[in-house]
């Protein structure tokens, strides 16, 4: 990436566990013309090389899984060829771009379209310090910074999404070192060695879908490792239990969680910090400097109202998403001559200025004309002892449109008793949030990132009920 960057190049996230038409579609959409690639993809490439005429560059990365293929370069004879310095005829510019391809929970992936000046001095300003998201600023950076590779950070998630790749950035921008795992699944024992033998003050994860097995590892095995380096644990993407997060604070005393509510079009929209002194709770979080909540018609909600607005962020943003107007004019709006990015998250402001995530609108459940966000509802089931992860879908439904069917995946050797599950989501929320229906499952299938596919969840629950979709 910072290759790619010093070279005037826009570097493209490609998810690894994409099949073929998806790698097709993305590499078309993004007009990539070179790829750089472990060899342990190069079958997968060669199934579709024909259909992505725009690549003309194919860089052989040697992972041990075979030879390199006669249509591609291996990446070490390029770098050695050039060991000078390249620079590009165009040159460097703080408005060339870095592309986040973000897939969300619908659709196909969209490119967000980063400036370099514009992220860089986003991320660092989060992470490092705040008077880089000033004008004008200084981009002087403290010599005891650089001296030495800094403290260490293990990401945990992967590097191909937002929340691995920006706290990364924050930690290389801030003089650290980051050290990656080996393994190409999330292996929890390797995590927690690499962050005793490194002595990591820092790592990221995505929420529970992270922060689950870790405790189930941390209780099975006590004492086995020294995490008392950890300073910090970030978090972003998905909604992080308040359970989960004290039940990590035990394990590890002297460690800070930082929930992070961002997105890879709307970077700081506001944070949830716990520690040992106390944490915010789920889906509570702090407004960043630049955010606001906006009712439809654009009014800003006000603390303590019981108003349900969206989340908007101002401050530096990105320009747009790639090739798709209507969407970046949909997300980018300008109010009293501030733009902000409105990714689409509803939200209450309470009356100590904290902000109440209620979750995406696209997924949201009309049910006897009530809306109900589904990430409320799954946050209360998954407090329930025999529940390790929950999805809270719509259903038709003859009386009140649709109805509130919960798709859970259980604890490892417990059972369902669904009244008592509903009972307790009863005992939590309003009576007409609790769901009518739960249904078991093998398992939610979180993507890498952690969220949901909630049509493919809500297709599962009709067919179990019997309903027509």
């Amino acid at each position: 990436m910072y290759g790619a960057w010093k070279a005037g190049l826009v570097p493209v996230n490609t998810n690894y566990r994409y099949a073929d038409d998806e790698l097709v579609y993305l590499w078309d959409n993004a007009d990539a013309v070179a790829v750089v690639f472990h060899g342990t993809f190069a079958p997968t490439i060669e199934r579709i090389i024909e259909r992505v005429p725009k690549v003309v560059s194919w860089l052989w990365v040697d992972d041990g899984s075979g030879p390199c293929p006669s249509w591609a370069t291996p990446y070490e004879d390029v770098a050695g060829a050039h060991a000078e310095r390249v620079v590009a005829p165009w040159g460097r510019d703080g408005d060339h771009l870095y592309m986040l391809y973000t897939g969300g929970t619908t659709g196909m992936p969209k490119g967000v379209m980063w400036r370099q000046d514009d992220h860089i001095r986003t991320v660092i300003a989060l992470g490092v310090n705040p008077r880089y998201g000033e004008d004008p600023v200084d981009y002087g950076v403290p010599a005891e910074l650089v001296n030495g590779p800094g403290y260490v950070s293990v990401p945990a998630c992967p590097l191909m999404h937002g929340t691995g790749c920006m706290t990364q950035l924050i930690a290389l921008t801030g003089g650290g070192c980051v050290v990656t795992l080996e393994s190409r699944h999330l292996d929890i024992e390797e995590l927690f060695d690499t962050i005793e033998r490194r002595q990591a003050v820092t790592t990221a994860i995505v929420g529970d879908a992270f922060a689950k097995p870790m405790l189930r590892t941390l209780d099975a095995n006590p004492g086995r490792w020294d995490l008392s380096s950890m300073f910090l644990i970030t978090s972003s993407g998905v909604m992080f239990s308040e359970p989960s997060k004290h039940a990590l604070i035990e394990h590890m005393p002297g460690a800070m969680i930082v929930d992070a509510f961002s997105s890879s079009e709307a970077v700081g929209m506001g944070q949830s910090v716990s520690s040992a002194a106390g944490d915010s709770g789920t889906a509570k979080f702090s407004l960043g400097p630049n955010t606001k909540v906006f009712t439809e018609d654009h009014r800003e909600v006000q603390p303590g109202s019981g108003e349900i607005g969206k989340v908007a962020v101002g401050g530096h943003q990105p320009i747009g998403y790639y090739k798709d107007p209507e969407k970046t004019a949909a997300t980018f709006i300008t109010v009293d001559g501030k733009r902000y990015s409105i990714p689409g998250d509803f939200a209450t402001v309470e009356a100590d200025g904290s902000i109440t995530l209620l979750g995406r609108g696209s997924v949201c459940i009309n049910t006897g004309g009530e809306k109900v966000f589904p990430e409320e509802v799954e946050e209360v089931l998954k407090t329930h002892g025999t529940i390790h992860d929950a999805v809270a879908v719509g259903g038709p439904d003859d009386k009140f449109g649709e109805a509130i069917t919960a798709v859970v995946e259980l604890a490892p050797d417990a059972e369902l008793d669904e009244a008592v599950v509903i009972a307790h989501v009863k005992g939590h929320l309003a009576t007409y949030k609790a769901p009518k229906r739960v249904l078991t499952i093998d398992t939610i299938g979180r993507a890498p990132n952690g969220k949901v596919d909630y049509k493919r969840i809500r297709q599962y629950a009709v067919d179990r009920l019997g309903l027509s979709s």
